[in-house]
């Protein structure tokens, strides 16, 4: 089948909009009604409801989703692992959540290269719920999360546990007047929102919700407010004076995993490439390394 049929289902379920997607794909509204006629006619079944200006997909478009994703990470896999220059000898698809990419992941590619030269990279930030699905599919190798998958077939190692420290833009700030400057809501994942949820019931509703540090922190010096947030990204702006940590705050972490198929036939390959990003957790929680937590 065409992959470009399959692009092109994908991205009007993106954009519930065949004029959209047309313009993200760079082809004419008209080519791209055809080409899902034309996997609908393959197919034979419909994958849109199409009501006026309201675009669904039918359950067979709905079951279709994940096996078009499959497929097409599949064969950019393919593509990158065939198009390995003569100076590279293997491939690493590497994926992790926005925040671990920020903390940690973004600064240590560079290393990573400097230990493996030889190695071809393939670098995405993905989401909690895509991430069980594409080491089962071998799409992905190595994978960096706060939530291990429970997943029989994947092996979860322990990395280092990141702690957390609510930060306020205002000194000597009680935790009761933290509504007065606004509360950003950082999702840390699953299991911080239940320690959250069970903890920090005097914390005021959020004024921003997001699962990205980076739009918390910038946020926070432009407007003001309080967060929970890593020492690795506050601890400039506390000696500089712009945030300051607020005492007597419940204490919150986030364990920090590497997950990987137990058959990857790279294995050897991912547990030399852990052992290299435990050590360089280790400069982003020095204090909570894994054998400090047995």
């Amino acid at each position: 089948m065409d992959t470009e049929l399959l692009k092109t289902f994908i991205e009007v379920c993106k954009t519930r909009h065949f004029g959209k997607a047309a313009e993200n794909l760079y082809v004419t509204q008209a080519a791209v009604s055809s080409r899902i006629r034309q996997l609908e006619s393959r197919l034979g079944v419909e994958l849109f409801n199409r009501l006026r200006n309201n675009l669904k997909l039918t359950p067979a478009g709905e079951r279709l989703v994940p096996h078009a994703e499959s497929v097409l990470n599949a064969w950019q896999r393919a593509f990158q692992e065939v198009a390995i220059t003569e100076t590279q000898s293997q491939m690493l698809a590497l994926g992790g959540s926005p925040n671990v990419w920020d903390l940690m992941l973004q600064n240590s590619l560079y290393e990573l290269k400097i230990t493996k030269p030889d190695l071809a990279i393939r670098a995405e930030v993905l989401t909690q719920s895509v991430v069980p699905r594409m080491l089962l599919e071998r799409t992905l190798d190595l994978a960096l999360v706060f939530d291990a998958p429970k997943v029989e077939e994947l092996n979860n190692t322990l990395l280092f546990q990141l702690p957390l420290e609510l930060v306020s833009t205002h000194a000597d700030l009680a935790i009761e007047d933290i509504e007065r400057v606004g509360y950003i809501m950082l999702d840390w994942g699953t299991l911080f929102s239940v320690q959250h949820a069970k903890l920090c019931k005097a914390l005021p509703a959020p004024s921003l919700h997001t699962n990205i540090a980076r739009v918390a922190l910038d946020f926070m010096l432009q407007a003001g407010g309080a967060a929970y947030l890593p020492n690795s990204l506050t601890e400039a702006y506390v000696e500089q004076g712009a945030l300051f940590r607020m005492e007597g705050a419940p204490e919150m972490n986030r364990d920090v995993f590497a997950c990987y198929h137990k058959d990857n036939e790279n294995r050897a390959l991912l547990e030399e490439v852990i052992e290299l990003f435990k050590a360089l957790g280790s400069k982003v929680a020095p204090s909570l390394l894994p054998e400090q937590l047995a």
